[in-house]
């Protein structure tokens, strides 16, 4: 419990609350040693010395607690120390923090749901799956809820509806999880190019500074509730446009004893194995996967070319030793 004087001197209010370092660690949730590291690593100020005592105050309890929202966000504690130097330095947290709520916040208006387990059973045809249901977390469609093995957190429900649909049209259940792994690749590169693109030519101006002040992170915060939008609208225009020319494509291959032939310089899609697709990722980040399977594939078309091209010489050098 912290110690707190009833008074002030002489100011009639009451004082500041004091704690001992076991009243900080149980206020803020942190153990008295990561108090003590923090301490060690200049992300706490030092306590008051009173006596034998170390007194902390609620600008510690502040900090921890700041600290804590920080690495909730996935800052590492180097990075959280340079922002909290220049808070310190007084260039101001406040547009920082904004900025990264704004960031770290939902990018979506859909909302988690929960659904059973009889009802998750229920809805992929009634029988229980435990190696669809392994997959499904492991890929976030469900997560788990501590305490409760019956009921899972489903944090897009939509995401989970599509596969409802598509198991009753008859997809396996690993077919479909299978494709989510592909398409995450996908999108999750398409993300990633977006996001250079408008770091380059919109954002860069208000980076500029490490980190960044505390007015241009209040303004990089107002453009990206601006431009949060805009990735999402495009991709749903350009996979409309896609999706339009490849499935009429498709019915004409289907319904046409001639369909018309394919372009010279058109993508072809190639179903590779999803274990493919990930041990490619892991080995160069889900932004440089297709990047990566068609520079080998090129390499291996152009060794083959090489190999046969050093056979046909061996023949003919062959053939002309015969003559």
């Amino acid at each position: 419990m912290s110690e707190q004087s009833a008074q002030s001197a002489g100011a009639g209010q009451p004082a500041p609350a004091e704690y001992r370092i076991e009243d900080l660690a149980h206020h803020s949730g942190a153990t008295v040693r990561t108090i003590r590291a923090y301490q060690d690593r200049g992300l706490l100020p030092r306590p008051e010395r009173r006596g034998r005592s170390n007194v902390y105050r609620d600008t510690h309890l502040a900090r921890l607690r700041q600290i804590a929202d920080l690495l909730d966000r996935g800052y590492t504690l180097a990075s959280i120390k340079e922002l909290l130097e220049a808070w310190d330095a007084g260039r101001g947290l406040g547009g920082v923090l904004g900025l990264v709520a704004e960031v770290d916040g939902p990018w979506t208006d859909e909302e988690a749901d929960r659904i059973s387990r009889e009802d998750l059973d229920a809805t992929f045809g009634g029988r229980p799956d435990e190696d669809a249901v392994r997959e499904a977390i492991e890929l976030g469609v469900l997560e788990r809820i501590p305490g409760r093995e019956d009921e899972f957190l489903v944090p897009s429900p939509q995401e989970l509806a599509v596969a409802a649909e598509l198991h009753e049209a008859g997809v396996p259940l690993s077919a479909i999880a299978g494709h989510l792994r592909e398409l995450r690749v996908q999108v999750e590169h398409i993300a990633s190019r977006f996001l250079e693109f408008t770091t380059e030519h919109v954002f860069a101006r208000y980076l500029e500074h490490r980190p960044p002040t505390d007015a241009d992170a209040a303004a990089a915060a107002t453009m990206v509730r601006r431009l949060r939008p805009l990735a999402q609208q495009t991709v749903d225009a350009e996979l409309a446009r896609a999706m339009r020319m490849f499935a009429t494509r498709h019915l004409q291959q289907h319904l046409s004893p001639h369909p018309p032939p394919m372009l010279e310089n058109e993508p072809r899609q190639v179903a590779l194995p999803s274990a493919t697709i990930r041990a490619v990722q892991n080995l160069v980040g889900p932004e440089s996967v297709a990047a990566f399977i068609a520079a080998a594939a090129e390499r291996e078309v152009q060794s083959r070319t090489l190999d046969s091209l050093a056979s046909k010489g061996d023949k003919d050098t062959t053939l002309g030793q015969v003559i």
